[in-house]
């Protein structure tokens, strides 16, 4: 199992505080965002990652060579991340796992531990983490699934009055999977030049193509919040971090 770390972002929507910091650095709860999440991975058996930067990269290398030296972190650098989306990122990573499981992560997510463990105790080769029971709109990436919890559609043009809950940002694919996963991917990439979507349109095109099924697992129950404004911020210092951390 590796898991994929994505942490190219700018994070323009957090600006003037990650003028002189990458999102993923920021202090919560006296660690960093990125920090909570190689820690949450360390806790569920995961040591191996490959970790993609991009905005101030030599920072997140410096802070992971002093925080984390007891992880196997393998680096890929976005040059263009100014100028692409997720699924470039994941594109320069997928290259680099191999035929291993992978487990894939944003790193602007504060969450309990406990989600990934959910993901991998879930029984499903294919799955995401799904949060439900609040209000969406156009923003959410949103899951509308079948009786199953099979997903049927996935983004943010999921009709809220149709959607199951919202996706949180950490999925994870077996190796058989990763495979039509992959040449998806780079089909989006290389030959329709579309590195400017998010990596869920690829999901969907698996969906579409039979190539590859993913469920939806419902982890509700387990604190996370989404990091990307200075209200999420304020909301994971305040409320979310605390919560998981009292648990432990």
């Amino acid at each position: 199992m590796k898991a994929i770390v994505l942490a190219a972002g700018v994070a323009s929507r957090l600006r003037p505080l990650t003028d002189t910091i990458p999102k993923c650095l920021l202090d919560v709860g006296g660690r960093t965002i990125l920090g909570r999440t190689l820690d949450g991975l360390r806790a569920q058996g995961v040591t191996d990652v490959i970790l993609v930067t991009g905005y101030r990269d030599a920072q997140i290398r410096a802070d992971i060579a002093e925080h984390h030296e007891d992880l196997h972190i393998a680096f890929v650098h976005n040059r263009d991340f100014a100028a692409t989306n997720n699924i470039y990122s994941f594109w320069l990573a997928l290259k680099e796992t191999g035929d291993d499981d992978i487990l894939l992560l944003d790193s602007d997510i504060v969450f309990d531990d406990r989600i990934i463990g959910a993901l991998l105790q879930s029984g499903r080769p294919n799955c995401l983490a799904v949060t439900t029971g609040k209000a969406l709109g156009e923003e959410e990436i949103k899951v509308r699934v079948d009786g199953n919890r099979e997903i049927l559609q996935i983004g943010k043009d999921v009709p809220p009055a149709e959607a199951f809950g919202e996706s949180i940002g950490i999925e994870k694919f077996s190796r058989d999977c990763r495979r039509p996963l992959f040449s998806i991917v780079d089909e989006m990439i290389v030959r329709e030049g579309m590195v400017n979507v998010f990596y869920e349109a690829a999901f969907q095109r698996v969906i579409d193509s039979k190539t590859g099924s993913l469920a939806a697992v419902d982890v509700t129950e387990l604190a996370c919040i989404e990091v990307d404004t200075v209200d999420d911020l304020t909301a994971a210092r305040v409320r979310v971090a605390p919560a998981i951390d009292k648990k432990r």
